[in-house]
């Protein structure tokens, strides 16, 4: 093979990694929208999903590993015999590959966002967009790492402040006392009560299949 060769071989392999990446993208949004919240519970992958929402918090379950086989099987079962058949070998081991990275990078940035204080601007961002989603408007903002497909599909909000119920607050959003952090209060404000009785709780649970955002 000589360098042109080469070369053209790397550029096409490396577009058909950041393709597959950015089709998940796309998966990650209608999967969102569509498979998770507009079903309101029907179906394991909605039930889980707004079990998630009842207490906004993230804790590694048997259903991740569902999910991982499931998502790895598209990419690697239907994508890249696909596109074998019509682009050839390297191409399409390389889509798989994009598709795989950017279902683990969803991953991996959804629980940070759930368990870890941003470290920079794209975390600041991604928290901020993501919980107005958990708190403000779940049938908004359903792309998680990015707000391209939310942009294109009318479903895009960014409000100056998330509203987060104190009871819902994420451990790396308050203090020891529950008290908003001061790094925080530009992108965040406490509502309502820290506590949770029985009818709330059930509240909570309820709002959430209905795809409905929290009451203070």
């Amino acid at each position: 093979m000589n360098p042109t060769e080469t070369i053209a071989t790397l550029v096409a392999t490396l577009a058909a990694f950041a393709a597959g990446a950015a089709l998940w993208t796309l998966a990650e949004y209608l999967l969102h929208r569509f498979a998770m919240h507009e079903l309101n519970g029907k179906g394991i992958m909605s039930r889980e999903h707004l079990e998630h929402h009842v207490h906004s918090s993230w804790s590694f379950s048997v259903t991740h590993l569902m999910s991982w086989a499931g998502m790895l099987l598209v990419g690697f079962g239907v994508w890249m015999p696909l596109t074998w058949w019509l682009a050839g070998p390297v191409p399409a081991v390389a889509l798989a590959f994009g598709w795989a990275a950017g279902y683990f990078f969803y991953e991996y940035q959804h629980a940070m966002a759930h368990l870890r204080a941003p470290s920079g601007s794209y975390g600041t961002w991604l928290r901020h967009h993501h919980f107005h989603h958990h708190f403000g408007h779940p049938r908004a903002n359903h792309g998680v790492t990015t707000n391209v497909w939310d942009r294109a599909f009318g479903t895009c909000e960014a409000p100056e402040r998330v509203r987060v119920p104190r009871r819902l607050a994420l451990p790396w959003l308050v203090d020891a006392d529950g008290e908003l952090l001061s790094e925080h209060r530009d992108d965040y404000v406490l509502v309502g009560s820290a506590t949770s009785d029985e009818r709330s709780a059930q509240l909570d649970r309820a709002r959430a299949f209905a795809s409905v955002a929290p009451l203070d």
